[in-house]
């Protein structure tokens, strides 16, 4: 794929896409791994578990993985604390889909894989034995040249495109210069421009004005199906319905029935409460994300009203999570948005609204918080959050307390996330909306050891 050529839409690719997807003896609906990129979880791919159930996968087929330590390393041969090489990842990775592959006695899986979640597949597939056991390899925004190419600078990191990690997966396969090779079936999703992570330009890693040597076609391999999306953000390649169809058209080798998110009943909802730093339970341990249990914290759920974030009543479930990090299960009721109370020692009590639920979901992980320095003088500290995609102000229709996002770029998608610090005292409703989503949530006292999240589903 050059820069000249024309960009592949979703219909144009369609063909393609059929005429190279599915193995003639391929299980009809295989066991579907879900691999998230760096510094995420499990709970991203809740929206496209979804989208898979909804279109008739059976959900014990669709396993998305956790990575304790979901960070890279600075120095990939270096040993970090609590952060993951691409070694450790690609072991993660194999123990992962050999247990998939035992539960449900299928022969192969199919992998997908987000941003990081990409380089431990192709690490997997060329170096791990997952040739045999992979059918099809998805990848969505992975930086498979690099997010920077550059000769002396940060090679050592497996994100650097001259480094030994992304040099040695890139090497040649076949006589025509490949970068992929049978059997496994090789798909890459990427932006046509709105990619942070494919830029020829530094700005998104703190280096505006210096060239990456990397372009918009990075996430690109040789010998694949390349599709682009025109106008997604780097998460969007993997979490929008585009995303979505074109994952389940090149599996299947037929469009799905609808992208849209079918609602069933009951909501059956669970996951992980999960903490920060090397160990969740020590503050001094650091403030990075994990993906490890935070036992002993406390869970309340209320239900709220849609309009004004105010608790309808008294709580519907409360819960001290044990070992595992467990909150549920809790049965949520169709149509009802709520409001989820974490409380542990060490961390703010942390109040996080969400949409209302469309389906049952094992995903639902939720992560305890602790103020930053600069928010502690604040009356109230909220947070505006988007884990599956970016906000660009230049695309989508958002608000937030009424007002433009803050800290939003007007142009490009590169922020997930938008805070507003409050300096006047009182509890009142605060809202954003999303592209049609909208939640609506209260203003807690941070001098109380209160935050507050707004996450956004879509």
């Amino acid at each position: 794929m050059t820069s000249r050529r024309t960009l592949l839409s979703v219909v144009a690719s369609s063909l393609l896409l059929a005429a190279c997807a599915t193995a003639p003896n391929l299980d009809p609906q295989p066991p579907i791994v879900f691999v998230h990129g760096n510094g995420d979880s499990a709970s991203i791919w809740q929206s496209t578990v979804w989208r898979f159930e909804s279109n008739g996968w059976p959900r014990e087929r669709l396993h998305a993985i956790d990575l304790p330590y979901p960070l890279a390393r600075d120095d990939d041969g270096k040993a970090q604390p609590g952060r993951t090489s691409t070694a450790e990842h690609m072991a993660y990775l194999k123990a992962e889909v050999d247990k998939v592959l035992q539960a449900t006695g299928a022969r192969q899986v199919v992998l997908v894989g987000n941003s990081r979640g990409g380089n431990a597949i192709r690490n997997y597939i060329y170096n791990g034995g997952g040739a045999a056991r992979v059918s099809h390899a998805i990848l969505g925004g992975t930086p498979n040249h690099g997010v920077w190419a550059t000769k002396g600078f940060r090679e050592a990191n497996e994100f650097s495109g001259t480094g030994p990690f992304l040099t040695g997966l890139n090497a040649p396969k076949n006589a025509a210069g490949d970068e992929v090779s049978g059997p496994v079936k090789w798909l890459t999703l990427r932006s046509d421009n709105n990619d942070k992570f494919a830029q020829p330009d530094g700005l998104w890693i703190g280096a505006k004005g210096t060239p990456t040597n990397v372009t918009y076609e990075g996430p690109a391999l040789k010998g694949a199906t390349n599709l682009v999306l025109p106008r997604v953000d780097h998460r969007e390649t993997s979490f929008s319905p585009a995303a979505f169809e074109a994952t389940y058209r090149f599996i299947t080798g037929r469009a799905p029935q609808s992208s849209t998110i079918q609602s069933e009943t009951p909501v059956v909802l669970n996951g992980k409460i999960t903490g920060l730093g090397l160990r969740p339970t020590d503050p001094a341990s650091g403030n990075y994300s994990n993906n490890l249990p935070l036992p002993g914290a406390q869970l309340t759920v209320y239900a709220t009203d849609a309009a004004t974030g105010a608790r309808l009543g008294n709580a519907v479930h409360s819960k001290t999570v044990g070992a595992d990090g467990l909150w549920g299960p809790f049965t949520a009721q169709p149509g009802t948005p709520y409001e989820f109370v974490i409380s542990a020692p060490g961390y703010a009590t942390t109040h996080i609204y969400r949409s209302p639920f469309a389906r049952s979901s094992q995903l639902i992980h939720m992560r305890a918080d602790r103020p930053a320095e600069a928010d502690k003088s604040a009356r109230s500290s909220v947070t505006l959050t988007r884990p599956r995609g970016y906000f660009d102000a230049t695309r989508d229709k958002m608000s937030f307390d009424g007002k433009a996002l803050p800290g939003v770029p007007p142009s490009g998608a590169g922020v997930s996330s938008s805070k507003i610090n409050l300096s006047q005292d009182g509890v009142r409703p605060i809202a954003a909306e999303f592209n049609g989503e909208k939640i609506t949530g209260r203003t807690w006292p941070m001098a109380e050891g209160h935050l507050v999240v707004l996450e956004l589903t879509y």
